[in-house]
């Protein structure tokens, strides 16, 4: 093999590797979430430079406290067959280069969101990369099986900092669609808890399926979907949404509510993931709802 198909090999590790250190397909769903705030805050069009700046803010980010998590979670990370292959434990980059990546991007998103965007936004953005990379990782996590429960208001934030992208303020329906996502986060990471609750112990991560068993765990994620369904109508409820949004909703929240009762009654770890994956799906489709609803 050739010195320079050996560079191009090495080179093409490197792209994927930083690619997967930003977790993309979780900063997709909080790149939606943050820019259907953005279309809910103002009834028209949102203005190009919000859009498209605070977008790359946000995402940029959420991308740096990804990278930022996958530093300090590798450890652990090696020590579960879900995550042994990421980048560091798998020894494709590391640590200087994982930090030095987060900072770089971390500190490109503030300055884009603090002088194309607004400071409020900055602020808040800051504040929500600090407490999933930092607050999140290092303490919560592994002080206490609620961790996902309290440490679920970072990963809540993208509604409430699109909206205030737009419109410089912190508007009581953005808080709305936090509650949403805040609600929605423990049932959803539960279930995959659930799934991966031996990788968990292995790693002495204090999961609730961990701590507390796979039964009290279960019975907890019925209690929050059910929870979740009640807190979804709040939109329509409050005025700000309308029948379409209420319809999907219902819908929607009873799909949900059928996988968390379906994992209830069975042992079989495939129930577990088929609800985790479900409840992507869901959130995902509820934003849509409320976007078109708000144009209709």
């Amino acid at each position: 093999m050739s010195e320079q198909m050996i560079n191009d090999s090495t080179n093409t590790i490197s792209w994927k590797s930083y690619y997967e250190l930003c977790k993309p397909k979780v900063v997709l769903l909080i790149i939606f979430t943050a820019v259907v705030g953005m279309f809910l805050a103002v009834p028209g069009m949102v203005p190009w430079q919000p859009l498209v700046f605070g977008t790359i803010g946000i995402g940029l980010a959420a991308s740096s406290a990804a990278a930022i998590n996958h530093y300090l979670d590798q450890k652990f990370d090696a020590k579960m067959a879900r995550t042994k292959g990421r980048p560091l434990p798998h020894g494709d980059l590391n640590g200087t280069q994982v930090l030095g990546f987060a900072f770089t991007i971390g500190a490109i998103a503030m300055l884009v969101l603090i002088f194309l965007v607004n400071e409020l936004t900055a602020f808040l953005t800051f504040l929500s990369l600090i407490g999933y990379a930092v607050i999140y990782t290092v303490y919560l996590k592994h002080a206490t099986p609620q961790n996902i429960v309290i440490g679920g208001a970072a990963g809540a934030a993208p509604p409430v900092l699109g909206w205030s992208a737009v419109t410089s303020t912190i508007d009581p329906h953005a808080l709305l669609l936090f509650l949403i996502i805040f609600i929605w986060t423990p049932p959803h990471f539960w279930a995959l808890a659930v799934a991966r609750r031996e990788e968990y112990a292995k790693a002495d991560i204090p999961m609730l399926p961990v701590t507390h068993g796979a039964e009290f765990t279960r019975l907890h994620i019925v209690f929050y979907t059910v929870l979740l369904i009640l807190v979804s109508l709040l939109p329509y409820l409050t005025g700000m949404s309308g029948m379409l949004y209420l319809v999907s909703a219902i819908g929607l929240g009873f799909g949900f509510l059928y996988y968390a009762v379906l994992l209830k009654k069975t042992t079989d770890d495939i129930i577990a993931m088929k609800a985790f994956k479900y409840s992507i799906l869901y959130l995902m489709l509820l934003f849509a709802a409320l976007l078109i609803d708000h144009y209709l």
